[in-house]
């Protein structure tokens, strides 16, 4: 490759953190680790390169196609794309691809060493199935949750386990131990909600367990005692010769609702975050790196599933009155970047070109993070709202598609706010709601001289919202030309100043 040219970088999906990984590779400008990069969006949604492409946007993005979404297909563009000079390196989105071994075909095709994910083996054994995930954490001693697995029809089993989790911890989380989009953990909090968050995880899932295990095979379930302290995944950055790097933190918004999990409040596929989590600090980095990151990076070594990845590891912690870590332990680890953490994450770093070459290169050790660490970036998820011809419940149950939207894209340039296309369609000049997550508010500001990082982030949070309010961007419902369909969690970033209040000196 010409000095001149660009490294053209890839971020393999159809989700709004590939696009915003390509956008922010392009424009990043790194003061340690200066390059020319540019960014590439694989697939996308049809949305997606018309909106880049629009007179407010411009994005230095490019795009290629791929004929379908199967693993066959996105190896054969990303081949193609290699052999003919379009594609530099590629990194790997949606985990589905992974499982289905994406990475495997462009490897075989002799592009391994350009491409960054994990081979299928590695994929199934650390996401694609949360009970082997869990034997090959406690083989590293990397510290867990207490689970249990068991047949899910035998009913009397799981309200057993559940019983003394629920006395000996306080709750229980009933685990599909398979791929299900972040909504397989279903939480019971008191006994009386076993046998209905039983009878409805059965139901969401038993066409699934019959495709995977059949009529006649035990289905499995993993359930984990419920653990106490603060949610915080880390996202982590590795090479084939086991280094890496750990980027900036993210708290993510799992929940549909505000307040705990449940029937009527799901686990969705992630309503927002913010980072940095409000409780990152050197010493939660040390003890993560410590505890997670090296002993499951050496034992992906020695499995021989080790290469260019993302891993992407779920935990608990435990905190001290001064903010300092006191314990953590792994829930789940996935191996790709989190929807929407990577976002934000991604917002905050510089030198993201950077970092992906040196991982495909094998000497991450030589690039560290160039982190924006005066900076506090927040995400929020517009999810598709009540309401539409059949009374439709809205995300994440049933969905209203087809709706026009309206941006006032002049408004979103003034106050800084990158609009990320999701669940959207473009027909004839037309911007549409195609369901579920429609659509990302992005932006980021920097900690002021005075302010608390809680005060920055309630400012920033209030702007997104205010862009909300005001109708900035709607889904016009079909019954109502003024209305908005398009709904969103309220209380994302106002968790840094509930964590400032909680610390003591």
């Amino acid at each position: 490759m010409p000095e001149s040219e660009p490294c053209k970088i890839a971020f393999s999906g159809t989700d709004g953190r590939m696009l915003e990984a390509a956008l922010e590779t392009s424009r990043a400008k790194s003061e340690l680790h200066p390059g020319n990069y540019r960014g590439v969006v694989v697939r996308g949604t049809p949305a997606m390169e018309p909106w880049a492409r629009l007179p407010n946007h411009q994005w230095p993005i490019d795009f290629i196609p791929t004929r379908s979404n199967s693993a066959a297909d996105y190896a054969a563009a990303l081949i193609e794309a290699f052999g003919n000079g379009q594609l530099d390196i590629a990194m790997v989105g949606p985990e589905g691809l992974l499982f289905n071994g994406l990475v495997d075909l462009v490897t075989e095709a002799g592009f391994g060493n350009r491409i960054i994910g994990l081979g299928k083996v590695g994929a199934n054994t650390l996401e694609g199935d949360k009970i082997a995930c869990k034997r090959f954490c406690r083989e590293a001693n990397i510290p867990v949750a207490p689970a249990a697995e068991v047949d899910a029809r035998d009913f009397r089993a799981v309200a057993g386990i559940c019983l003394d989790y629920l006395h000996e911890h306080g709750g229980a989380v009933l685990k599909y131990p398979y791929s299900a989009g972040g909504k397989g953990s279903r939480v019971i909090l008191d006994s009386w909600g076993i046998r209905d968050t039983y009878d409805l995880l059965i139901k969401d899932f038993k066409d699934s367990y019959t495709n995977v295990c059949g009529e006649k095979a035990p289905w499995p379930l993993l359930i984990e005692a419920r653990m106490s302290g603060v949610e915080i995944s880390f996202t982590v950055l590795a090479d084939e010769h086991a280094h890496y790097q750990i980027l900036p933190t993210a708290m993510d918004y799992p929940e549909r609702f505000p307040g705990p999990s449940g029937i009527w409040n799901p686990i969705t596929g992630g309503m927002g975050a913010i980072s940095p989590h409000p409780w990152e600090s050197p010493e939660l980095l040390k003890l993560v790196d410590e505890s997670i990151i090296y002993p499951l990076t050496q034992a992906m070594w020695l499995k021989n599933v080790l290469r260019p990845c993302v891993i992407y590891p779920g935990c608990f912690v435990s905190f001290l009155p001064d903010g300092k870590p006191k314990a953590i332990r792994v829930c789940e680890i996935n191996v790709r970047p989190g929807e929407p953490e990577f976002q934000p994450v991604v917002k905050r770093i510089r030198n993201l070109g950077a970092l992906l070459k040196a991982a495909v290169q094998g000497n991450l050790h030589k690039v560290e993070p160039e982190i924006r660490t005066d900076q506090i970036s927040i995400c929020f998820a517009l999810v598709t709202g009540p309401g539409g011809p059949k009374q439709q419940k809205g995300y994440p149950w049933s969905l209203t598609k087809g709706e026009v939207m309206e941006i006032d894209f002049d408004y979103f340039d003034k106050k800084k706010i990158t609009v990320i296309p999701s669940a959207m369609d473009y027909e004839d000049g037309v911007f549409k709601s195609d369901g579920s997550r429609v659509a990302y508010l992005l932006a980021n500001t920097t900690v002021k001289s005075g302010q608390t990082r809680g005060q920055t982030a309630e400012i920033l949070r209030q702007r997104l919202l205010a862009a909300f309010d005001n109708g900035k961007i709607r889904v016009i419902p079909r019954e109502d030309d003024a209305g908005n369909r398009l709904d969103c969690r309220r209380d994302i970033g106002a968790h840094f100043s509930k964590a400032e209040a909680l610390k003591t000196k």
